[in-house]
């Protein structure tokens, strides 16, 4: 079976750590700037994912925005944009989300094997619904979901999170790389969502994530993580 995909984990947050404000609003912490390097990430990128609950708050379109990069892509035999993923465990999705009805990539929706047949029936062609990633309990297993995007033929994987996405991959970990930016605001919300929830990590006072980069981009600051030994040779062939 090939290797699980090279894995970046990418997030925008306050000073204090929040990914949002706590609304319904959706809260922009990011600039023009950097939104155009994220658009390059994604080009360079087989596949997006973002779990259900960033789906129905902020109604992703998860494509590649460039004119240019989209051509490149076709240039190279790929789609304009990478292949949507999604993780559920409620099985609440509308098929009219951005997610499904923008663009033309292929869109995977991973879930537990007691709402496939559910969400097979409300999402009908918009999207290929996976249920056989699951653990003991039911739910997805993101180690399985990796293995299975592999067999896809995914090669690099971009995370875009919510919180609890995050929180999977960093604890089980299978990220190998983390660009964090920071915003130049606070948000002080207890309501809020944090970049991520409890869990035990691979990174600790005794085990430190080694810092690549630190640069402004704009009025944004872009912090770059490695967070396997697969980073170095990954970096050579892809530029940040």
């Amino acid at each position: 079976m090939p290797d699980r995909p090279y894995t970046v984990l990418s997030c925008a947050l306050s000073i204090d750590g929040f990914l949002d404000a706590g609304t319904r609003e959706r809260l922009v912490l990011s600039n023009a700037e950097d939104l155009d390097r994220v658009d390059g990430l994604r080009a360079d990128c087989d596949a997006i994912l973002v779990g259900a609950q960033t789906v129905r708050h902020d109604d992703p379109r998860l494509l590649v925005r460039s004119q240019v990069r989209r051509a490149q892509r076709l240039a190279r035999g790929l789609p304009c944009s990478p292949t949507k993923v999604t993780v559920t465990g409620s099985g609440r999705l509308d098929p009219g989300a951005a997610f499904f009805g923008a663009g033309d990539a292929e869109r995977l929706v991973y879930c537990g094997t007691d709402t496939a047949d559910r969400l097979r029936r409300r999402l009908g062609p918009e999207a290929t619904v996976v249920p056989r990633c699951a653990d003991h309990t039911g739910r997805v297993d993101p180690a399985l979901l990796c293995d299975d995007l592999a067999r896809r033929g995914v090669r690099r994987l971009l995370v875009e999170g919510g919180s609890r996405v995050h929180t999977q991959f960093l604890a089980h970990g299978l990220a190998d790389e983390l660009q964090l930016v920071i915003a130049p605001v606070f948000v002080g919300e207890p309501r809020a969502r944090r970049f991520v929830g409890p869990g035990s990590f691979p990174w600790h006072p005794g085990r430190r994530a080694t810092l690549v980069d630190v640069r402004p981009v704009g009025d944004v600051a872009l912090l770059r993580y490695a967070l396997s030994d697969r980073f170095a040779a990954e970096s050579q062939e892809v530029a940040p």
